[in-house]
């Protein structure tokens, strides 16, 4: 059984799936808050509660500099639609912002979390920063990076001989997804 392998698979399929790691940038975070008569940019709060949905997804919610909300999904490099992407599309209120998490996608694929063998619980958390590309509509020109720190706990199931099936989908799991950093437009 290659636990570390497997578990991380758990892992990506857990959180990068609500994260849509998305985890992981989903909505709120750059809101037009020069609309509002505050500053267009300064210090964020990004919040992210995953999907484990597989889709990518997740609600986003900005404070600070920004405040807003949304969704996330996933895309490429150019902003396409695409599961196995990347990138995350924020589709806020107000605007949308692509965000790459290339390094934060890394860092999650190299965690080896423990595994309880005897209940066949796990946890792990792992932290990277997120570059801000581009945006739209209240967006346009947003660049910045947001330092994202992730935990992540999964209850497995159990084979038909007992030991903890690190192949198998969580019969539970949690995920959470926050962040801060510095945003300018």
């Amino acid at each position: 059984m290659n636990r570390t392998r497997s578990t991380r698979s758990l892992c990506a399929v857990g959180l990068l799936s609500g994260l849509g790691v998305a985890l992981l940038l989903s909505g709120p975070l750059f809101g037009d808050t020069a609309a509002f008569g505050q500053p267009s940019g300064g210090t964020i709060q990004l919040w992210v509660t995953p999907s484990n949905t597989g889709n990518g997804g997740g609600k986003v919610l900005i404070t600070g500099a920004i405040g807003d909300y949304g969704t996330g999904q996933n895309v490429n490099s150019s902003g396409k639609p695409n599961s196995k992407g990347l990138y995350k599309n924020l589709r806020l209120k107000h605007g949308t912002i692509l965000a790459n998490l290339t390094q934060f996608t890394a860092a999650e694929n190299n965690i080896n979390p423990p595994i309880n063998t005897s209940n066949c619980s796990t946890f792990a958390t792992f932290s990277a920063p997120v570059e801000i590309v581009s945006g739209t509509k209240a967006y346009a020109g947003i660049t910045g990076t947001v330092n994202l720190s992730a935990q992540l706990a999964l209850i497995l199931p159990k084979t038909k001989s007992g030991s903890c099936n690190t192949n198998g989908n969580p019969i539970a799991q949690y995920g959470s997804v926050a962040g801060t950093g510095t945003v300018s437009f």
